[in-house]
C-alpha cells in the first residue's frame, strides 16, 4: 500500500494544509511550501497518470511520490544505469507496500531504453539524472508522451549548459513550458500536439 503522504513529505500533511486553508493557522506559521517531490506528485495527480517513466531511480523516493499521485492501478517505469540503486529502490518500494505490478525497474542507459518504450503511451516523464543531454532526453521523452502529457526536468537552470534544451523547447510549437523555482529548479513541458 502506498502511503497517503510519503515518508519525507515535509512539515505539512493533509490536516495541516486543511487547517491553514481554513484560516485556522497562527501568524507564526510558515507559508505552504513545495519541493520537487511535491510537484511530481501534483503533476501525476492532475494528469490522472496511469503510466509514467522516471529517468534516474535513485533511492526510490521519487518513485513513491510519483506513485502516490498516480491512479491506484497506475504503473511507473523507472530507468537507472546503476543496478545497485535499483535493488535498494525495489526494497524501499516493497517496504512501503507498493505491489510489484505497479513498478517496472529497468537497469540500463536511459538513452538506449527510452526508444524501446511505447510511443505516445505515457502520461508523465520525469528526468532527474545529471546529464548534458537534456535536449536528447526531451526528444526521447516527448515521443513517449500522449497529447496533454508532461515531461519534467530537475536541476535545470538558465545556464549555458541547458541552452540546447531551452532552444529545443522554444522551437517546438507543440510544447508549452514552465520553469518552477523549487529545489534545484524544475522545467515542466506539456505536449499539446
Amino acid at each position: 500500500m502506498i502511503p497517503e503522504t510519503p515518508v519525507d513529505a515535509g512539515p505539512l500533511g493533509r490536516d495541516e494544509v486543511r487547517r491553514r486553508l481554513s484560516g485556522q493557522s497562527s501568524a507564526e506559521d510558515v507559508p505552504i511550501a513545495a519541493s520537487p517531490m511535491h510537484v511530481l506528485r501534483f503533476l501525476a495527480a492532475v494528469l490522472r497518470a496511469r503510466t509514467a517513466v522516471e529517468v534516474g531511480t535513485g533511492s526510490g523516493e521519487s518513485a513513491l511520490w510519483l506513485l502516490s499521485g498516480m491512479v491506484p492501478d497506475g504503473v511507473l517505469t523507472s530507468i537507472d544505469v546503476d543496478p545497485t540503486a535499483q535493488r535498494r529502490a525495489r526494497a524501499a518500494l516493497a517496504d512501503a507496500g507498493v505491489p510489484a505490478g505497479r513498478t517496472r525497474l529497468i537497469a540500463g542507459v536511459a538513452t538506449e531504453v527510452l526508444p524501446r518504450l511505447t510511443e505516445g503511451g505515457y502520461d508523465l516523464v520525469s528526468v532527474s539524472t545529471a546529464t548534458t543531454e537534456h535536449a536528447r532526453y526531451l526528444q526521447l521523452g516527448v515521443r513517449l508522451l500522449r497529447q496533454g502529457g508532461v515531461i519534467v526536468f530537475a536541476g535545470v537552470r538558465a545556464t549555458p549548459a541547458h541552452r540546447d534544451l531551452f532552444r529545443a523547447v522554444e522551437e517546438d510549437e507543440g510544447l508549452v513550458p514552465i520553469g518552477l523555482p523549487v529545489g534545484p529548479g524544475l522545467l515542466a513541458v506539456a505536449k499539446t500536439a
